[in-house]
């Protein structure tokens, strides 16, 4: 340890007044970011999607288990692998009932999608112990439509909303190094009205870095944390407490 960084208690209080100066900026600067996330246009779905569940073929409104908002992983498992991404695993492996609990208290339903055949995803999830709702979209669009699965021969490739010239041009090409196909991670967010669907927002990349708890993937989502202080106003039929407990 370098001692030259041990200093006396006044001298770190001082110091640490200074950095929450700017946490508190950081602070604003994310709410006004996540009311502008929540102020985006959408997208109403008009394709239909197919999906393997342990219960046989579902929708995409059967994803969201009555709620009126989803949250969808995407979970990288080529079909021709025999287990899923390590990456995907250790974020996955932090998801607890607690915080799908508090996801669904506020009418939000997290899900994990992989193109993967329904077998192969049964058999890791059980090797892994998870119990979170994880579907096959293997033979369907959605892994393309949703630029997790870049493939020329289905579509020009196109990753976190940049074509491969163009990653290539800012040093990020690697997202299109490997196979012919290629998957890559990213979370979608969509909301239910009556039997319309609409899609949200995707993020991809590092972006999933802000998913570090149930306020964070709240966040990401077009009603947010349905709390009072949020902008723009009047999107939650009911107002939560500013509570981090999830009980009100």
């Amino acid at each position: 340890m370098d001692s030259s960084r041990v200093v006396s208690r006044h001298d770190w209080l001082e110091a640490r007044k200074a950095l929450l100066v700017k946490e508190k900026e950081l602070t604003r600067q994310r709410d006004a970011l996540n009311a502008e996330r929540r102020g985006l246009p959408v997208v109403k779905v008009g394709k239909h999607y197919v999906f393997e569940s342990p219960d046989g073929r579902v929708g995409l409104a059967d994803l969201f288990e009555g709620r009126r908002q989803l949250i969808v992983r995407h979970f990288m498992f080529d079909p021709a692998w025999d287990a899923g991404c390590p990456s995907c695993t250790a974020a996955c492996d932090e998801m607890s009932a607690g915080l799908l609990d508090h996801l669904h208290t506020r009418d939000t339903t997290f899900a994990v999608v992989s193109r993967a055949p329904l077998a192969k995803i049964e058999a890791y999830k059980a090797e892994k112990g998870w119990d979170f709702p994880w579907y096959s979209s293997y033979g369907s669009d959605f892994n393309y439509d949703y630029h997790v699965t870049m493939d020329e021969s289905v579509a020009p490739p196109v990753y976190n909303y940049r074509g491969q010239a163009e990653h290539e041009e800012l040093g990020t090409g690697y997202y299109f190094d490997g196979a012919k196909s290629v998957e890559e991670p990213g979370h979608s967010c969509f909301l239910r009205d009556g039997d319309d669907i609409f899609h949200t927002y995707s993020s991809y990349a590092r972006g999933a870095e802000t998913l570090g708890g149930s306020y964070y993937f709240l966040d990401l989502t077009y009603l947010g944390r349905q709390e009072d202080w949020e902008e723009p106003k009047g999107r939650a039929a009911e107002l939560r407490t500013a509570t981090p407990d999830f009980l009100t």
